[in-house]
């Protein structure tokens, strides 16, 4: 199968390490300068470092040869979210099945990946890929399970066929609401979560807070159409933990570096890559809010990155909260 990753950032570049063992794997990257190192040095020196790319892998800057490199295969998109909308709109109106890696909300929209398909490509094959995965754990090889979601049963059957491997299991839904909802949410939970083990608040904070994360999780995704089942599953509970607690995870890392005190700026010029709960937790308020559901780990997230709030205001809103049933 020919297969076309569109973004040799971290995840696109681990992906197609993968992808290349088996298929004839194109990695398309945006800067000419950052291609040429790539295909010389064997190694993505600024995303993924310390990872060999394997001479099977071919790296292209022309975007139209690697669109046409995956007739009769797939085409990845591995961007940060604010570009999914710009790489489906490259996209020729006969091309192949679309599935994106990407998990948030659009800014300004406040879109998921398939409301931003349905606007711009409405007669599209399109899917997600998601769930649990650090970029340099599946580069190396390590067990990883994801979930591949679309309302298209046999493009989540050539997803399958693709990206399912000996290190890479993949399972597949009918649910892309849930699974992007999940993948989306997580990562403002994960700010969270950074936010109170950043402030020393102990594990029983850390489990109430992944907990009722969860269920805010489940609330807006019910809202929006999802199943409940699968927030239950490896985009939802599963990339919750793994974000929240993972030490690899960009979002924790705000929110230990926002529970130091160390200013929002800062944090993300030094960061060198997306941490995507930034860009989109105040969208997964707005898309909250006008559906009357409430989040109010969300919003207290929220009211942090915008400096509304300190972490310690923002715990003792929440713990201030009325008590009342769980469910």
């Amino acid at each position: 199968m020919n297969l076309t990753v569109l973004g040799a950032g971290a995840w696109g570049t681990a992906l197609a390490i993968s992808l290349c063992e088996r298929h004839a794997t194109r990695l398309w990257a945006r800067d000419e300068e950052q291609a040429h190192r790539m295909r010389t040095e064997r190694r993505n020196a600024r995303y993924l470092d310390g990872v060999t790319l394997p001479a099977s892998l071919q790296i292209s800057v022309d975007f139209d040869s690697s669109i046409e490199h995956a007739r009769g295969g797939l085409v990845i998109i591995a961007t940060p979210m604010a570009a999914l909308g710009e790489m489906l709109r490259r996209l020729p109106l006969d091309a192949p099945g679309i599935l994106w890696l990407c998990k948030g909300f659009q800014e300004g929209t406040g879109w998921l990946g398939h409301e931003v398909a349905r606007a711009i490509c409405p007669d599209a094959r399109v899917g997600i890929v998601s769930g649990p995965s650090f970029a340099i754990e599946v580069a190396r090889g390590q067990p990883t399970a994801l979930v591949a979601a679309s309302a298209d049963a046999a493009l989540c059957d050539e997803a399958v066929a693709a990206l399912h491997s000996d290190s890479l299991r993949i399972y597949t839904s009918g649910d892309p609401v849930g699974v992007e909802v999940g993948g989306a949410v997580k990562n403002v939970l994960a700010i969270a979560t950074g936010i109170a083990d950043g402030m020393k608040l102990g594990l029983n904070a850390r489990a109430a807070l992944i907990t009722r994360g969860l269920a805010e999780m489940t609330r807006l995704g019910l809202a929006l159409g999802a199943q409940p089942e699968t927030f239950m599953g490896l985009s939802g509970l599963g990339d919750l933990v793994l974000t929240a607690t993972g030490d690899l995870s960009r979002n924790r890392k705000v929110g230990l570096l926002l529970a130091d005190g160390v200013p929002l700026a800062r944090i993300l010029e030094d960061l060198g890559h997306v941490a995507e709960g930034v860009y989109s937790a105040a969208m997964v308020l707005r898309r909250a809010q006008s559906r009357g559901v409430e989040m109010p780990i969300t919003e207290a997230v929220v009211a942090v990155l915008e400096g509304r709030a300190t972490p310690q205001q923002a715990v003792e809103r929440l713990m201030g909260r009325e008590a009342r049933p769980e469910h």
